[in-house]
């Protein structure tokens, strides 16, 4: 009948009861403390906290230990501990404190306080600066004495004894001393010692130095090479700012070489952070000039204007010399340089005359109420199309724009190409010619009439007081009062308009006089100023540190 006996069920039946009655005599053979370290040792590795409930399982298992004591002596059975099973992790170091987190033992003996000591004070021994500390241990407990440098050195000591598996604790007795002779000796045998390294690593230090110099040189050859960043782009701005940029990356990509070469990666990161640091810092101070030259990058691409254009930047009025990485730089009409920054330039509105040649200029005269305002237009513009100056295209205009109270105010509209025409000039002329033309056929130009009037009281007063002050300091007054009374007198108004035309014909026969000089055709004529652009022509040509950003090849916006 054994024969059909299910031989593997068998077997696996007798592995499991097996390995449940090791497990009960591995549980039983450990006391309590054993039990306990077993216990927070599978916790450590499973990587649960046991901190609750450690006092009640050393008593359970205690309980259990003595219940079964007497069977476990019976059967002569005897376990060991299952080196399978975790190790309870060696206690933690603690810095500044005196205190070992190990277990404490049940049985110390003075063997083993003796081997604490002997322990401790062969590391001593071998440090410097511990060679004075005293050591002395009872009962697991160690007691410091004697005399450090310093507490650097103190805490030291108290590490290196709270290290030790059976210390219990560590009371801290040290005398420190902060002698200053112990205290410079030790730093003076340190920076020994770093010396000492540093002559040792001088050659790779070299070779270091060397390897950054050329990668250096070599990023700042490449970043000379002018024609080759204009191939890449024919804006000179951001040929310039490439060639900037590849310098320095070459730079830091010796500085990386360099430092791992001498095995300083570290410094590497340091030098990053504290850069970072700086950045952040200098961008703050100096948000103006990055600004400033953003804006600068923008105009290089933008090109708004071109050199010799004439333009008005946010009121400043002048002609174009160059654009710097910094600033526009104009050349007023009084012939003055003006430094625009380019931050300004790039916000602010832009003005260009150049841009379209064709510029109107208007002006505005008066004409007696009693004459006819269109007979006087068609007076003024035949006038001013006699002028060579004068566009045809657009066609010069005049408009009536207000009826005052003893005129009609009529405004002329020309058009003028400022590329080969004074601007001011033009319009002086046109406003003469104009008026010339008007006067020539009979249109007169009022001037404002006040009238005053007074009653006759106030007449009289006048008359008193005059007489008194004459009595008064026997002087003849050369003010005298007469009350008139206006009267029409047609002849009177003849008179009067026949003086006015005789002064007219006298300042024009004055005028014509003076006009027939040798210097008159500079008065008449229209063309623009040369000297204003030789002086612009000069501050172009003129050789200057700063790159001009303007290039005709760029396109323009």
């Amino acid at each position: 009948m054994a024969t059909y006996i299910d031989r593997p069920i068998v077997r696996s039946f007798i592995k499991a009861w097996g390995q449940i009655v090791l497990l009960l005599s591995i549980l039983f053979a450990f006391s309590a403390h054993a039990a306990s370290e077993e216990i927070s040792g599978i916790a450590a590795a499973l990587g649960m906290e046991t901190t609750e409930g450690v006092e009640t399982t050393e008593e359970s298992v205690s309980n259990d230990n003595s219940a079964t004591s007497e069977n476990e002596t019976s059967k002569g059975e005897t376990t060991q501990p299952d080196s399978s099973l975790p190790t309870p992790a060696p206690p933690p170091v603690i810095s500044g404190e005196s205190t070992n987190n190990a277990q404490i033992e049940t049985t110390p003996t003075p063997q083993k306080d003796n081997d604490i000591r002997q322990r401790i004070s062969g590391i001593f021994s071998e440090i410097e600066g511990l060679q004075a500390v005293n050591v002395s241990v009872t009962q697991g407990v160690v007691t410091l004495t004697g005399e450090t440098a310093n507490e650097k050195k103190a805490q030291q000591a108290i590490n290196l004894t709270n290290r030790l598996t059976d210390v219990v604790t560590v009371e801290d007795r040290i005398n420190r001393t902060l002698d200053v002779q112990e205290n410079v000796s030790t730093v003076y045998q340190g920076l020994k010692a770093q010396v000492t390294n540093l002559v040792k690593a001088l050659p790779l230090l070299l070779v270091g130095i060397v390897i950054f110099a050329l990668v250096a040189w070599f990023g700042s050859w490449l970043s000379n090479r002018k024609k080759m960043w204009q191939r890449l782009t024919p804006n000179p701005f951001v040929a310039e700012l490439l060639s900037q940029t590849a310098k320095v990356i070459f730079i830091i990509f010796g500085l990386i070489l360099g430092l791992s070469l001498i095995g300083a990666e570290t410094i590497l990161g340091t030098l990053l952070g504290g850069a970072g640091v700086i950045g952040i810092a200098v961008g703050f101070a100096v948000k103006d000039t990055i600004e400033n030259y953003i804006a600068s990058l923008m105009l290089s691409i933008r090109q708004p204007f071109r050199a010799r254009d004439h333009i008005v930047i946010n009121g400043q009025e002048g002609i174009v010399v160059r654009l710097t990485s910094r600033a526009t730089i104009l050349m007023t009409l009084d012939g003055n340089q003006l430094r625009i920054p380019n931050a300004e330039v790039f916000k602010g509105t832009i003005l260009n005359y150049t841009k379209n040649p064709e510029r109107r200029f208007t002006f505005e005269l008066g004409v007696d109420a009693n004459d006819d305002p269109l007979a006087a237009i068609k007076v003024g513009l035949d006038a001013i199309h006699t002028l060579a100056f004068v566009l045809n295209e657009p066609k010069a205009i005049a408009v009536i724009t207000n009826v005052g109270d003893s005129n009609i105010v009529l405004e002329f509209q020309v058009w003028v190409d400022q590329s080969e025409t004074d601007f001011a000039k033009a319009r002086s002329i046109t406003i003469r010619e104009t008026k010339h033309a008007l006067e020539n056929e009979g249109f007169s130009l009022p001037e404002p009439i006040y009238r005053l009037r007074f009653n006759n009281k106030l007449e009289k007063a006048f008359e008193h007081m005059q007489s008194s002050v004459s009595n008064a300091n026997n002087i003849q007054s050369d003010m005298t009062i007469t009350p008139t009374v206006p009267k029409p007198d047609e002849n009177n108004q003849v008179s009067e308009s026949h003086t006015d035309d005789q002064d007219k014909k006298q300042a024009k026969a004055r005028a014509k006089t003076i006009l027939q000089g040798r210097s008159a055709n500079e008065v008449l004529d229209a063309r623009p100023d040369d000297k204003l652009m030789e002086k612009v022509e000069q501050e172009i040509a003129q050789s200057s540190d700063e790159t001009d950003l303007l290039n005709n090849n760029s396109p323009q916006e």
